[in-house]
């Protein structure tokens, strides 16, 4: 076997970690991240591939309670904008939901891209404008899985203006805020996402959104 190649049980690890991450809201422990381990996080996002090796991201770390305290705020203020858009059970449902760990984390991670980092013109990105965007979710993805690898939980925030989280965290106009991470050690990780057990939303089955050549075309023959 070729030196690189992945063993059976270095595969099985990788799958269980994809399947077995979750997005955490409420589990969170008060323990403090080694910084061997935060390091271990923030190389693997930095990891990610990204187009036309642009390498858009820059990572805000975030402890101290009082900048913890002003962006719970801020949530606080877009959650009840965003249940005033729901109606009658639907709005009573996802007032009952948790839908950030700001305050009990012990770790919060600003993940933002500089989109003119490489200048106007990105190989990669001459026509489609938006990847360098994507490159910094990829890095995102990166942290999550690599947190998980770790044993530690992840939510991400995404209820929250951005001109909050621009003014509370001093990031330039330029540059774009892509997710706010809830980070830390959990005291279980559930079997099935909380928005599925809440009866929020079901998993959708692969097979429905699957195609072959064209879009809406089976991917499997009927039985």
């Amino acid at each position: 076997m070729d030196d690189d190649a992945f063993t059976d049980a270095e595969r099985a690890a990788v799958y269980r970690c994809i399947e077995s991450r979750r997005d955490v809201r409420r589990e969170f422990l008060p323990d403090a991240i080694p910084e061997a381990v935060v390091a271990r996080l923030l190389a693997a996002g930095h990891a990610a591939p990204s187009v036309g090796f642009l390498q858009p991201w820059n990572f805000i770390l975030v402890r101290q309670a009082e900048t913890k305290a002003a962006l719970h705020a801020a949530f606080a203020h877009a959650n009840a904008e965003a249940a005033a858009l729901f109606e009658s059970a639907r709005a009573d449902l996802y007032r009952t939901l948790k839908l950030e760990g700001l305050l009990e984390a012990p770790l919060l991670l600003c993940v933002t891209c500089e989109r003119g980092r490489a200048g106007p013109v990105v190989l990669g990105r001459t026509h489609q404008s938006e990847v360098d965007v994507y490159s910094t979710v990829c890095a995102v993805q990166n942290i999550w899985l690599a947190a998980r690898a770790e044993n530690l939980g992840v939510g991400w925030v995404s209820i929250l203006s951005l001109d909050d989280l621009r003014a509370i965290l001093g990031i330039p106009e330029h540059i774009l805020p892509v997710a706010l991470l809830c980070i830390g050690r959990v005291s279980h990780f559930a079997g099935t996402p909380d928005l599925e057990r809440a009866g929020w939303r079901a998993r959708l089955p692969l097979e429905e959104l699957v195609f072959a050549e064209r879009f809406g075309a089976p991917w499997r023959d009927e039985p």
